[in-house]
């Protein structure tokens, strides 16, 4: 068998491994057995809400089970036939054998990055939040692109955006607005984007024509549902009612209806203005803190929280985790993992998707070496 077979082999292999070990692959199979048996039961859909969970965690755990016995069956049978390629000296199956082994590489390779989207919440919804930074206009429109390049990744995705809450700025763009993204893994997938993001640019408001700095941040936190209790006390909580910006029809502008909750004792502040209705809007903001709290807590128990929170703790120079350079010259860098691209526009037109695998593949590399370390 050839070096470059041998290597492929050995890399899907590893790959398997980490899939087997993140899945907890006894686990995963018995609780698989477990909800097939709930899915054929005949009074499942009398609960429709309990079958909707069934179905959708039993969808999910079937792909990665099956995906990697899908893997492990083609890996095995591709490398049989590489040896009765080799023994016969067919050019032309070993070709097609190479081929299918590197598209095994690929797909055990981008299974293995969602198989850490395993957190306790990443596979919920999540609320996507951006803040600008100081600068005025140059920050506020920047936060503005910001939330439009989200939206566009999520819906090049096909996860469904609703706005939460938006606060326009005094010339343009935004200081603050708040989204819930709806869809598969969007948490596990969106929290690697939390952090201050850095715009070099020409500036479109300046009459000299002259290169400005802007800096805005970037907050996810996920939805989280009733079978997460979340204590709050009515006591620590404050209030205030205002006015909704934005578009408005005959009552939305007009009321005071917007909703703007702040926890006092960690200082977390959530709006809600997507309803006529106050009482709505106080619901869903109440859901938006559980969701912010909640979020709180799972950072503390992670492993990478320290470096998280210093990531965030100024919109300015020094804690930014990602470039975007549109003038002198063309560039969006990721200064955590390094990862470049020369085209900004396809980036703030939501093209995310390398810098969020890089990202997720330092945690794999990460894994790779603390397994080695335990073997050895």
């Amino acid at each position: 068998m050839s070096a470059e077979t041998e290597a492929l082999a050995q890399s899907i292999d590893q790959s398997l491994a980490l899939l087997r070990r993140h899945l907890d692959w006894d686990v995963a199979t018995t609780r698989l057995a477990e909800l097939t048996a709930l899915s054929e039961d005949p009074d499942l859909w009398n609960d429709s809400e309990r079958a909707q969970k069934i179905t959708r965690e039993r969808s999910m755990l079937a792909n990665k089970i099956e995906g990697v016995q899908h893997i492990e069956t083609t890996l095995k049978d591709t490398l049989e036939l590489v040896e009765l390629a080799e023994m016969e000296q067919d050019a032309d199956t070993m070709a097609d054998c190479m081929a299918t082994l590197q598209e095994l590489q690929a797909d055990a390779a981008k299974r293995e990055l969602e198989s850490l989207l395993s957190g306790e919440a990443d596979s919920n919804d999540c609320y996507l939040e951006v803040n600008a930074g100081a600068g005025g206009t140059e920050a506020q429109d920047w936060a503005e692109m910001l939330l439009r390049m989200y939206t566009r990744w999520a819906e090049q995705h096909g996860y469904k955006v609703a706005m939460m809450e938006n606060s326009a700025g005094e010339q343009a763009g935004l200081k603050s607005a708040t989204i819930q993204v709806t869809g598969p893994n969007a948490y596990g997938w969106l929290k690697t984007e939390a952090g201050v993001h850095r715009l070099v640019r020409i500036s479109p408001f300046d009459a000299a024509a002259r290169r400005q700095t802007s800096f805005a941040s970037v907050w996810v936190y996920p939805v989280i549902d009733d079978s997460i209790e979340i204590e709050i006390n009515p006591a620590d909580l404050r209030v205030d009612t205002y006015r909704a910006s934005g578009a408005g029809g005959q009552h939305i502008n007009k009321t005071d209806s917007a909703i703007r909750i702040t926890h006092e004792p960690t200082g977390i502040v959530v709006s809600c203005q997507t309803d006529r209705s106050q009482h709505r809007n106080r619901a869903t903001a109440m859901e938006m803190l559980r969701a912010r709290l909640y979020e709180a807590e799972l950072q503390k128990r992670e492993a990478e929280s320290a470096a998280l929170e210093a990531s965030k703790t100024d919109i300015g120079w020094g804690h930014q985790i990602r470039s975007y350079v549109l003038a002198p010259y063309q560039l969006v860098k990721d200064l955590r993992t390094n990862v470049e691209k020369t085209n900004p526009g396809a980036v703030l037109d939501g093209d995310l998707d390398d810098f969020m695998g890089a990202s997720l593949a330092q945690r794999v590399s990460a894994t790779r070496s603390e397994a080695s370390a335990q073997a050895q």
